[in-house]
């Protein structure tokens, strides 16, 4: 199959992504999103509840839901193209398909309200290391697996020892969470691709940090959500590996 007709066939789960995403989009200790807030009309991926089109509108009121119009789908393309890109075995890349089907729904979660849910966390970090571990089993070589689990927990513990020490001007434990399967990836990949991922996560958060605050659209205790600048930053390194 070739490029164009794989990017098409896996723009169909996007109405799922995009239900994630409106259903986890709610503050902390809030039960998740199941209806239009405005009208009340159930929203979901398919079947009995209304689908999440690339418009973002509900079926019944026409009121916004979730992420902005064709913001999934163009992130999406861009994600299976880095992946594509990397041009990796068929089993490492069904393990990276499905870290990014977890982490795209969580960009977007933590971009509305700066959260990381833990369901996707997980299961982008089980469904990961698992797939990666067939992976590493197939080819008879498990070091690989090994420095996937080591870069992605030392990145975990880095991040939630922030937490620990500097409270709430430290990393979250969601972003630790995040980075466990995000780092895996690059562990996998190798130790220069770990550096060049963080490298890119880094410096791109500092970037838009100093292009917010020259513009004061934050001011100087003003937070980012980093989950989105992790996301890029892993798959830029997939891209360019």
């Amino acid at each position: 199959m070739r490029w164009p007709v794989r990017a098409l066939a896996l723009l169909a789960v996007t109405p799922l992504l995009r239900w994630l995403v409106a259903a986890d989009s709610v503050a902390y200790g809030q039960p998740r999103r199941s209806a239009c807030d405005s009208c009340g009309a159930p929203v979901g991926p398919a079947g009995a509840l209304r689908p999440l089109t690339p418009s973002a509108r509900c079926a019944g009121c026409g009121g916004r839901v979730g992420a902005a119009p064709l913001a999934v789908e163009i992130v999406l393309l861009l994600a299976v193209a880095a992946v594509v890109v990397a041009a990796r075995p068929p089993i490492e890349t069904i393990a990276f398909g499905w870290w990014v089907a977890c982490a795209v729904p969580l960009l977007f979660v933590d971009l509305a309200v700066h959260r990381l849910p833990d369901r996707l966390s997980y299961a982008a970090a089980i469904g990961t290391l698992g797939l990666l571990g067939v992976a590493a089993l197939a080819s008879r070589d498990p070091s690989a697996w090994w420095r996937a689990a080591l870069a992605g927990l030392g990145a975990a513990l880095l991040l939630a020892g922030t937490t620990l020490l500097l409270g709430r001007r430290g990393f979250g434990l969601g972003d630790a969470k995040l980075a466990l399967s995000a780092v895996a990836v690059l562990g996998w990949l190798g130790w220069p691709a770990v550096v060049l991922g963080v490298l890119l996560t880094f410096g791109a958060s500092a970037l838009c940090g100093l292009v917010l605050l020259a513009t004061r659209r934050i001011g100087w205790r003003g937070h980012l959500p980093f989950g989105p600048f992790l996301v890029f930053g892993t798959l830029g390194t997939l891209a360019l590996s």
